[in-house]
């Protein structure tokens, strides 16, 4: 999986990247080929995590420009020319882009291109299928960009503290990002329709039980005293139509109503958040 995105990002990419990994663990053969390759990167004998291991290789970076990619996605040609344009037209540094993904099963995200199955793996992934038709799947910009592949200027990365480790393993951490980028002042939170990337979905997580998932909607609830759901909803507008800077949040009835209902959620979860 992991040569298979590298491969992608060294293949289809209009710019040559300073390539950051993070091994966990690393006992299948991935920091003998990491190493071969000449590829920076961090190593940690244990899995620490989304949260850790994003932070370390983020630490390592050169650029102006840091963007997080999962290793089960594969980069689709021009990704990475079609951020930079959207860079090009961006007022300052307070933005949060991301690639549209296309996805074979329905997750019901809004945002994504589904269901649209080019393999569920490397060894059944149709390359060439998915090259012929990437760019005719219907999708326009949207709104609510807050998960990979995101991308962040490093001063934004760096002012808000990069993922928050609290989210141990990582469920939860990409809607924490997002508020943090929206406390620090970021409303264009843009979804760009023309940079795609073939995301495989969840390969690693599928291992991880729905107890660890629990937890880290009860962590995001009991730090910001809202679900991330309605972070989504009301904040970003998620999946909706991209039409510029976000505005602030109307306290609308049902903004309100929601509201409460996560604070009477929060009595039940406090101090439970590790459970």
């Amino acid at each position: 999986m992991l040569q298979l995105c590298v491969g992608s990002i060294l293949k289809n990419s209009s710019f040559r990247h300073q390539l950051i990994l993070h091994i966990n663990e690393g006992t299948d053969g991935t920091r003998e080929w990491v190493e071969k390759q000449q590829i920076d990167h961090t190593i940690s004998e244990i899995n620490i995590g989304v949260c850790y291991a994003v932070n370390a290789a983020a630490a390592l970076a050169k650029t102006d420009y840091i963007l997080y990619l999962n290793d089960d996605m594969y980069v689709c040609p021009e990704w990475d020319k079609y951020l930079w344009e959207e860079i090009q037209q961006m007022p300052d540094k307070l933005f949060y882009l991301s690639s549209t993904a296309i996805e074979p099963f329905d997750a019901g995200k809004k945002c994504a291109i589904t269901p649209y199955s080019f393999g569920t793996k490397p060894a059944n992934f149709r390359e060439d299928e998915l090259l012929a038709n990437f760019m005719t799947l219907p999708m326009s910009d949207w709104n609510g960009a807050s998960w990979p592949p995101g991308l962040v200027h490093r001063d934004t990365w760096h002012a808000v503290g990069g993922y928050s480790v609290e989210f141990f393993p990582g469920f939860y951490s990409d809607p924490d990002f997002s508020l943090k980028l929206w406390q620090f002042g970021v409303r264009n939170f843009k979804g760009v329709s023309r940079s795609r990337v073939y995301h495989f979905l969840e390969y690693s997580t599928r291992q991880i039980g729905n107890k660890k998932v629990k937890r880290g909607n009860k962590t995001f609830l009991n730090k910001w005293g809202i679900s991330a759901n309605m972070f989504y909803t009301f904040y970003l507008h998620m999946g909706s139509p991209y039409n510029g800077s976000l505005p602030e949040v109307e306290e609308t009835l049902a903004f309100k109503t929601k509201k409460f209902t996560s604070s009477i959620k929060k009595l039940f979860t406090k101090g439970n958040a590790l459970e």
